[in-house]
């Protein structure tokens, strides 16, 4: 960080913290994407907000995102430095890589991603310990927080198969059923490397 004094100042000199693991103090861990992978008939709605991606204190907050196909992602740069966000979808997978540069207080970018991808990392080419991931699924979907808690919205009565997905950790499934008007719960558990 020492190379841009900009990004220095915004940790008040610390390097950054490692973010492939962040498990919280009840042993929750965080960053896990968990989506509905089987189970889901008709057509699925798009969530029509927006998710917001962002580059501020020379990282990209969140370090995970999901989002549906076709759903708007808004990035922005709230540093006052440069950066550029370039990801990498796998080829041929539906999804384009690009790699844009983004000047601080810069307009927002725009993004729609048209396929699914379990997940499509994502790097700065100027600040080489920023990286993220953008995962695209379709259905309600949740990445749990700090504490290891996750909620997927406005999902019908059912039997579903729900994945958990992790960077570092990898995937896990769960079969669940929803009842009406009832919420369910589900645990997943993943073992330390």
């Amino acid at each position: 960080m020492s190379k841009d004094p900009s990004c220095g100042q915004t940790r008040g000199g610390a390097p950054p913290a490692g973010e492939n693991v962040v498990v919280g103090a009840n042993g929750g861990l965080a960053n896990v994407v968990v989506y509905i992978s089987e189970g889901l008939s008709g057509a699925v709605l798009v969530a029509s907000k927006p998710v917001t991606f962002e580059q501020k204190g020379c990282q990209y907050i969140p370090h995970v995102v999901a989002v549906n196909p076709g759903q708007h992602m808004t990035i922005l740069n709230s540093d006052k430095t440069m950066h550029n966000i370039h990801p990498d979808p796998k080829p041929g997978g539906g999804n384009n890589a690009f790699n844009k540069s983004q000047l601080g207080g810069a307009p927002a970018l725009d993004i729609t991603w048209p396929a699914e991808e379990i997940a499509i990392p994502v790097k700065c080419n100027v600040h080489p310990w920023m990286h993220a991931y953008i995962a695209v699924v379709k259905g309600p979907n949740g990445v749990s927080d700090g504490g290891g808690s996750f909620t997927l919205d406005n999902v019908p009565p059912g039997t579903y198969t729900l994945t958990a997905w992790h960077e570092t950790y990898g995937t896990q499934t769960q079969k669940v059923t929803v009842a009406e008007g009832k919420p369910a719960t589900v645990n997943f558990s993943f073992k330390a490397k």
